[in-house]
C-alpha cells in the first residue's frame, strides 16, 4: 500500500528550503521536519511534554552524533500512535533528543517549533518517495 502525504516549504531565509509535514503524535498535532540527512528520527525532548504524560524516561547508552553538535544525551520516547497521512503506526520507541537549537533558528526566523525530526531510518523502512511536482511524500508498506 502506498500514502501520500501534503509535504510543505518551510524557506529559510532567501538562500534555502526545509520540507515539513503535519502529523499526530499521541492524538496531538506535530510539525515534523524531514531530512533526508539525519540518519536517525528524532523527537525533541523539550516538546515531549505536549505529546505524553511520562515525566521518566529510559536513557539510550549509544552517543547520538550530528544536529550541530559532537554528542547529545538521548531517551527512549515512547510513541503509542503516529499518524502521517493515512499511515497510522502503533506502538514504537524514538529517541529523544535537544533540538533546543534548531527550534532557536526557526524561532529567529520567525517560524513554527520542530517536534520531530524523520531521518533515513524511518525514510527507508516506509520507502520513502519526494515528489516534488506534486508536493507530497510518498511512503509504502
Amino acid at each position: 500500500m502506498q500514502f501520500p502525504v501534503p509535504i510543505r516549504f518551510v524557506e529559510i531565509e532567501q538562500s534555502g528550503v526545509h520540507i515539513a509535514v503535519s502529523g499526530f503524535i499521541n492524538g496531538n498535532l506535530a510539525n515534523i521536519l524531514i531530512d533526508t540527512g539525519a540518519s536517525q528520527t528524532v523527537f525533541d525532548k523539550n516538546r515531549v511534554h505536549l505529546f505524553s504524560n511520562q515525566t521518566e524516561f529510559e536513557k539510550v547508552e549509544k552517543l547520538s552524533k550530528g544536529l550541530g553538535t559532537d554528542s547529545m544525551e538521548g531517551f527512549k520516547f515512547p510513541i503509542n500512535q503516529f499518524i502521517l497521512g493515512e499511515l497510522v503506526l502503533d506502538g514504537f520507541d524514538v529517541v529523544s533528543l535537544d533540538l533546543g537549537h534548531i527550534n532557536t533558528s526557526y524561532e529567529q526566523l520567525g517560524l513554527g517549533a520542530i517536534d520531530m525530526v524523520l531521518g533515513g531510518d524511518f525514510l527507508r523502512e516506509y520507502k520513502a518517495s519526494i515528489r516534488y511536482g506534486s508536493d507530497e511524500l510518498w511512503l509504502s508498506i
